[in-house]
C-alpha cells in the first residue's frame, strides 16, 4: 500500500450526480467546504453516475480522467461530494495514489478546527472516532498515521490509538461518559435559564447565513463571525433586553444540506439549544439564490433534531448585498412573520426587536403594588427580574412602584405568593386566567 501524503491541501473535487448536470449550487457549496478546510481548489470535475460502482463509485473510464488532471494539477487530495464506503475509499487511494476523503470526512475536519470549548472537542472526537473506526485497517497502525494538520488527517486529539478494536470501544466509551457528564451539566444550566422564567430564543439557519453577526449585534457580544462554512460550532448564550422584558438568546451551530448523521447525533447537547427554545429565529441570507432550498434543508434538519414543531420568526438578512431594499417586517395572515434586515449594517435591528417583543407577548403592565411582609418572596423575585422602580417600606411590608412583563406578572401570579399581583393583571384586562 502507497505511503498516504501528509500534505493534502491541494484538491481535486468529485462532484457526482445521477442524469443531467448537477443539482445547482452543490459545486459552489463544496468548493466553500473545501476552501473552509484550509484546501486549494486544483480542479472540478463532474461525474455523472447512473449506476454506482461498488468497488470505487466512478467507472474506470472517469477514474483515469481524475488521475490524469491530478497529476496535471498536481493535486495531492481527492475530495469526494458523496459518501464513500470504506472499501470505495481504499480502493480509490490505491488507484489514484493520493488521499481521498468523501463529504462527511470533510465537514468532520472543518468541525476539528471550529471546535474550541471542552464539550465542542469531545463531540467532534466522538464524531471522528466512529467515522474512523470503519477506515483504520492494514496499511494503518495506529491513529497517528491519520493525525497531522491538514485535511481529513486532523485526528481526534493528543492521544494515540491502535486500530486495535477493543482499544477504539474503549476510548468510544469513555468519550460518550464524559459527554454525558457534559450533558448533566448543561441541563443543570438550562434548567436555571428556566427558573429564571426568561422566554428562550435560538438562533438556526444554513451555515453562513449571519447568525453570529446577527447575535453580536443584539447583544453586543463578540462571537466569533467570519465569511465562511461553520465559523460557529460552540453555542454562546447571552440575556437581552427587549421592550417587553429580558430574553435568553442561544447562538448555535450552522446547518448544511446532508449534514452527517455522526454530527447530528453526537452534538444532540449542542443542538438542545435549538430543541428546547420557546421560539427559533431562522436565519437567512436573502441574497442567495437557493434561499428557498436552504430554507427547506434547515426545517429538515430542525425536524430531525425534534425542532420541527417550535415555533419561528424569519430573518432574510444580509438585504445591503440587494439593491434598494429596505428594512421591513412581514406580517402575513398565514405562516410567519418575516423581518428583512442587515445585521452588517445594523439596519432593521429595532424591527427585529418588535418582531421577537410581539413573537413572545412581552407586554408590560406597570403600577402600584401593597406586598405584605408575609410575601417578601414576591418582593425578591421582582427585585430579581429588575421590575422595581421604586420602593417604601413600612411595619406591614412594601409599597412597590413596578413595571414588568405581562408573562413575567403571569407566572409570579400563579405562585403561592403572588396574590398581591392581581389587581395590577385585572387594570390591563388579561385576567382571563384569574376569574
Amino acid at each position: 500500500m502507497f505511503e498516504r501524503s501528509r500534505k493534502g491541501e491541494h484538491a481535486l473535487l468529485i462532484q457526482p450526480h445521477a442524469g443531467g448536470p448537477p443539482e445547482e449550487g452543490l459545486l459552489e457549496e463544496f468548493a466553500d467546504l473545501a476552501k473552509s478546510a484550509g484546501a486549494t481548489v486544483a480542479a472540478v470535475l463532474t461525474a455523472r453516475i447512473d449506476r454506482p460502482n461498488a468497488a470505487m463509485l466512478i467507472g474506470s473510464g472517469k477514474l483515469a480522467e481524475v488521475k490524469a488532471a491530478a497529476d496535471a494539477t498536481g493535486a495531492d487530495l481527492i475530495l469526494v461530494n458523496h459518501p464513500l464506503s470504506p472499501g470505495q475509499e481504499r480502493n480509490l487511494e490505491r488507484a489514484l495514489e493520493r488521499r481521498v476523503v468523501d463529504r462527511t470526512g470533510l465537514i468532520l475536519d472543518i468541525f476539528s478546527q471550529r471546535a474550541h470549548s471542552a464539550e465542542g472537542k469531545l463531540q467532534v472526537e466522538l464524531a471522528q472516532l466512529k467515522h474512523m473506526a470503519t477506515r483504520l485497517v492494514r496499511g494503518w497502525t495506529h491513529l497517528e498515521r491519520q493525525r497531522g494538520g491538514s485535511i481529513g488527517l486532523r485526528g481526534p486529539g493528543e492521544t494515540q490509538l491502535e486500530t486495535d478494536r477493543r482499544l477504539l470501544q474503549k476510548r468510544l466509551e469513555q468519550l460518550q461518559k464524559r459527554l454525558d457528564k457534559v450533558e448533566v451539566q448543561r441541563t443543570q444550566m438550562r434548567r436555571a435559564r428556566v427558573r429564571s422564567e426568561l422566554p428562550r430564543v435560538a438562533l438556526v439557519g444554513y451555515t453562513n447565513a449571519g447568525k453570529s453577526t446577527l447575535f453580536n449585534a443584539l447583544t453586543g457580544a463578540e462571537a466569533y463571525a467570519a465569511d465562511q462554512l461553520f465559523a460557529t460550532l460552540d453555542p454562546t448564550v447571552r440575556r437581552i433586553e427587549l421592550s417587553g422584558g429580558g430574553v435568553v438568546l442561544a447562538d448555535t451551530v450552522g446547518f448544511v444540506r446532508d449534514l452527517p448523521h455522526e454530527l447530528v447525533a453526537a452534538f444532540r447537547s449542542t443542538l438542545s439549544e435549538s430543541r428546547e427554545a420557546d421560539l427559533l429565529i431562522h436565519v437567512i441570507d436573502a441574497a442567495d439564490p437557493l434561499r428557498d432550498e436552504r430554507v427547506a434543508q434547515v426545517d429538515s434538519v430542525l425536524q430531525e433534531i425534534g425542532a420541527g414543531d417550535l415555533p419561528q420568526l424569519l430573518v432574510f438578512n444580509k438585504i445591503d448585498r440587494l439593491d434598494g431594499l429596505q428594512p421591513r417586517i412581514d406580517r402575513p395572515g398565514e405562516g410567519h412573520t418575516r423581518v428583512w434586515l442587515s445585521a452588517r449594517e445594523g439596519r432593521g435591528l429595532d424591527l427585529l426587536r418588535t418582531a421577537l417583543a410581539e413573537a413572545l407577548e412581552l407586554r408590560h403592565v406597570a403600577g402600584r403594588l401593597r406586598v405584605p411582609s408575609q410575601a417578601a418572596r414576591l418582593r425578591a423575585r421582582l427585585h430579581e427580574l429588575g421590575a422595581v422602580r421604586n420602593e417604601l417600606a413600612d411595619e406591614h411590608g412594601w409599597e412597590l412602584e413596578v413595571d414588568l412583563a405581562i408573562a413575567d406578572a403571569q407566572r409570579l401570579f400563579a405562585q403561592p405568593h403572588g396574590e398581591p399581583l392581581r389587581s395590577l393583571l385585572e387594570s390591563v384586562a388579561v385576567p382571563d386566567d384569574l376569574a
